[in-house]
């Protein structure tokens, strides 16, 4: 049976936005399951071997919205293989944020302002598991040995963040027996809440197609009781699976 590994993790901004709004962001008041997923990834993953499913949140701080407005560019980043490109010396070609028509072929500006809803001074207790792949179970023990050992020391491969990439999360293994903080006492019916944007029921890392790891939408009913967010299993008929996106 997979050990329960917790993270305390906090941050000074977070947005984890709802799918439905397309241009101005509004938070969720918690964590949603894949933003939490992705903070375990940045700390330790092997998407061939195994993957990691959260099972629980506890809400550690008032739930606080703060009112941003930020500058954005209108082009959305090229896909990696442009990127890896450019990097073996393909001309690269720039996402402009604002310059001259001559520049910008064209007199609208490369950027927009966008109203932004998000949470201020985050804290959670993040609990998951790893889920080895068929053939890796054998390797258990070593896997969450491997990743208490990169959170113990702080260590990432690349900074875990709230939502967005501009609001880095801070994280800290909390240690098997250690007492946990209490949740604060909230109750909040979410409603439908984001699950995950990619399909977890098979090995693969997010867009490989040869593995048909192609966007996956997935919904779940979220309910917070005395501060606990508690999340079903992917696989569970409670979590409302989409189709993929080409």
């Amino acid at each position: 049976m997979p050990e329960e590994q917790i993270l305390k993790v906090w941050g000074e901004f977070a947005c984890f936005t709802r799918p439905e709004l397309k241009v101005e962001r509004f938070s969720y008041p918690v964590i949603t399951p894949s933003a939490a997923r992705a903070i375990f990834d940045a700390i330790y993953c092997k998407p061939d071997e195994f993957r990691w499913q959260v099972t629980r949140v506890d809400v550690l701080k008032p739930v606080r919205y703060i009112a941003l407005r930020r500058n954005e560019v209108k082009d959305k980043a090229p896909p990696p293989s442009t990127v890896l490109g450019w990097a073996k010396g393909n001309e690269v070609v720039p996402i402009w944020a604002d310059g001259t028509p001559e520049m910008l072929g064209t007199d609208k500006k490369g950027r927009t302002q966008r109203q932004t809803m998000a949470l201020k001074n985050v804290e959670y207790y993040l609990h998951a598991r790893v889920r080895p792949w068929p053939g890796f179970s054998d390797k258990l023990p070593a896997l969450e040995a491997q990743f208490r050992r990169r959170a113990s020391q702080g260590k990432c491969i690349y900074q875990p963040y709230l939502g967005c990439r501009e609001f880095p999360a801070y994280f800290e293994l909390v240690e098997s027996g250690t007492p946990l903080e209490a949740p604060i006492d909230i109750d909040l019916d979410i409603g439908l809440m984001l699950y995950d944007v990619f399909d977890l029921s098979q090995p693969g890392k997010p867009l490989d197609t040869e593995r048909d790891q192609l966007p996956c939408i997935s919904l779940f009913r979220a309910r917070v009781e005395k501060g606990v967010l508690k999340i079903p299993p992917y696989e569970s008929a409670e979590v409302l699976k989409g189709r993929r996106f080409n």
